[in-house]
């Protein structure tokens, strides 16, 4: 396990997934001040889903698990809010957490172990063929997903076919938690396809 590494944490009622983009208002001072610091070092932050507390006030209790958040735009709401467009990268897991005198949660994180590219499996076909059929239909309303057309080599690799599902499909945030919690993509598509059996309707009781 490599040595922790401080970051600037920031807890959402959401869960970040890698690859996955999210748009984010920021008007507290200690969340201005992490996004002056991680421009000037030209680093991102973490988000984590909250477990105890709220978005705004008191620092709230994050996962264990969360999501690093690369700021690819900025710009301002018609109210001068300061917007962020950011994007999930590495997963990594909290250690310990600590909080600044501004009230800004900063924690010992260390990253995990993601390997590059893994084929998908037979018996995992069919996610593939569901998430092309899914970026066909989201196309336009999605566009930095794509088409389907575009992304067929991303078809064949188990993670990014996972991930994208996981963004797409109406999961619970408690559901994309253990999905980031779980370092096997081939085991993480497992899961998603237990919890779409689970939403299939009984015969029995048709």
């Amino acid at each position: 396990m490599p040595s922790n590494e401080s970051l600037p944490l920031f807890p959402l009622h959401t869960v970040l997934l890698p690859g996955a983009p999210l748009g984010l208002r920021v008007f507290e001072r200690r969340y201005l001040d992490l996004v002056a610091e991680c421009g000037r070092a030209s680093k991102g932050f973490g988000i984590c889903l909250i477990l105890e507390g709220e978005e705004v006030g008191a620092p709230a209790k994050p996962a264990a698990y969360g999501v690093e958040a690369v700021i690819e735009d900025f710009g301002s709401d018609r109210n001068g809010l300061l917007t962020l467009q950011v994007r999930g990268q590495r997963r990594f897991r909290v250690s310990r957490t600590r909080i600044r005198d501004n009230g800004l949660l900063v924690g010992d994180v260390a990253w995990c172990d993601d390997a590059g590219s893994t084929p998908l499996q037979p018996q995992h076909a069919a996610m593939a063929t569901l998430l092309r059929e899914l970026l066909d239909r989201v196309g336009d309303a999605h566009p930095d997903l794509g088409h389907a057309g575009a992304n067929l080599r991303q078809l064949e690799d188990a993670s990014w076919v996972g991930w994208r599902l996981a963004e797409l499909l109406p999961l619970s945030d408690e559901q994309r938690l253990a999905l980031l919690q779980e370092d096997d993509p081939h085991r993480r598509l497992d899961l998603l396809l237990g919890w779409m059996d689970e939403e299939e309707p009984d015969d029995a009781d048709a």
